[in-house]
């Protein structure tokens, strides 16, 4: 059986890719794949720790964060679709006001 610390260390590492892809990446593609980086790492913690302690629930808050993590990408496209119709970039330093 392989360690929970073992979960821990990769979660934290696509965590860390997630978050430097959002602090450094003006692209808002970039961005939301950032994001499901790191939501997919949280998900690692709950599946480990529901493997550890033997239980369901941190299964459950995974497909909870899955489902979440689609609608979240569904209105993201969306986002970028209209930011691109606007500013023909997807570049968000570009966009700095809400209207145009």
């Amino acid at each position: 059986m392989i360690p929970a610390e073992t979960y821990l260390l990769l979660s934290a590492a696509i965590f860390c890719i997630g978050l430097f892809g959002i602090l450094t990446r003006r692209n808002a593609l970039i961005f939301l794949m950032s994001v499901e980086l790191m939501l997919n790492a949280a998900n690692i913690n709950l599946v480990a720790f529901s493997l550890q302690h033997g239980n369901l629930t941190g299964q459950v808050f995974t497909l909870f964060t899955m489902a979440l993590a689609a609608a979240e990408v569904a209105i993201g496209i969306g986002i970028v679709l209209v930011l691109y119709r606007n500013f023909t970039d997807v570049d968000v330093t570009k966009a700095t006001t809400m209207r145009w």
